[in-house]
């Protein structure tokens, strides 16, 4: 069920795109005046996120990437976490690397000298604290199977990827040379479909990918009927199930539900008096989960502290958490 780390290596090594997130808060008319999609990810390139940025309210600029914030998640909550992802030698990369080296993780970090700049994800965040996203990928989208220190993959208990790799094919070979470096080790590798868009895009890929070498998929319910193309949520989890993988789901209000080899454990959500800004939350659910599957917790007791940590995250803005959350953990004994 779980995946033991050992004494030397990492609890989970992350890989996935390096972005330094700029988040603002916008209304609905703004999202409608820029044609964009409510609560979708869309992919721009340097020249239409340039215009959007010009265009955004004041905001808060912070690293972020959906498996780096899985993994700052990890560190806080006092795991060993390890990044893997790519960014150019500018500014923007700077910071990244500074700010991720800051929260406790360890990096296996290329930093290129030529090429694209470093990746932005321009976050819009709606009074309703959903968020919009326009992703500029940059050099996190060169990553490629070169690029892979498959030691430093090796080294983590539990290999993690983000489903938006694979929007670039040389970071879709990096994705699948980690997971097979991991599997090679005797590890586990973990996966997040990360977008419902995403998944429309690459449905058929996602499923050979999670047949052939994914042991805990991480997704949300509009994600997972999205990959089995169904509207009801019982109906995906009993398609899901019939796959040997561990599936982990999350439900907004409604919690979230986890089931592997024919058993399913529903797991409620955390109240939040004040719901500010969602991003985040998915990533924050998987670090207190791997968190605790990384020592063989039930994994009930796994969904509960992904809950609590989505819930510290979505109450603020921002992907990352504002308190140390190893705090949380001593609140799901089980």
């Amino acid at each position: 069920m779980s995946a033991q780390a050992d004494s030397s290596g990492l609890d989970v090594v992350a890989v996935g795109s390096a972005i330094v997130d700029v988040l603002a808060t916008t209304s609905d008319e703004f999202i409608d005046d820029h044609r964009l999609v409510k609560g979708s990810m869309a992919l721009v390139d340097l020249a239409e996120s340039d215009a959007l940025y010009g265009d955004l309210p004041p905001g808060v600029e912070a690293s972020g990437g959906s498996a780096a914030n899985t993994a700052a998640g990890l560190a806080s909550l006092g795991g060993r976490a390890g990044f893997v992802g790519k960014v150019r030698l500018d500014q923007l990369g700077k910071v990244f690397a500074h700010d991720i080296a800051a929260v406790g993780v360890t990096t296996s970090l290329t930093e290129a000298t030529e090429g694209p700049a470093t990746a932005r994800c321009l976050v819009m965040v709606t009074p309703d604290a959903e968020r919009t996203m326009c992703t500029y990928l940059g050099a996190a989208g060169t990553l490629e199977a070169d690029d892979i220190d498959e030691a430093f993959v090796a080294s983590g208990a539990v290999v993690y990827a983000e489903g938006y790799l694979w929007d670039a094919p040389p970071a879709k070979a990096a994705l699948v040379r980690a997971f097979d470096a991991a599997h090679a080790a005797g590890r586990r590798t973990a996966f997040t479909l990360s977008d419902p868009f995403c998944v429309d895009r690459f449905r058929d890929e996602f499923l050979t990918l999670i047949d052939d070498r994914v042991d805990l998929v991480f997704a949300n319910r509009h994600e997972l009927c999205s990959l089995f193309e169904v509207d009801d949520l019982d109906v995906a989890i009993d398609r899901a199930g019939a796959l040997s993988t561990t599936w982990a789901v999350t439900c907004s209000e409604d919690g979230s539900v986890v089931f592997a080899g024919g058993e399913r454990f529903d797991v409620p959500a955390v109240p939040v008096s004040n719901v500010v800004d969602t991003t985040g939350a998915g990533d924050l659910y998987a670090s207190g989960f791997l968190f605790g599957y990384t020592r063989g917790w039930s994994f009930t007791r796994c969904g509960r502290l992904g809950s609590l940590a989505a819930a510290e995250v979505i109450s603020h803005i921002g992907a990352r958490p504002q308190i140390e959350l190893a705090e949380l953990i001593g609140a799901v004994e089980d």
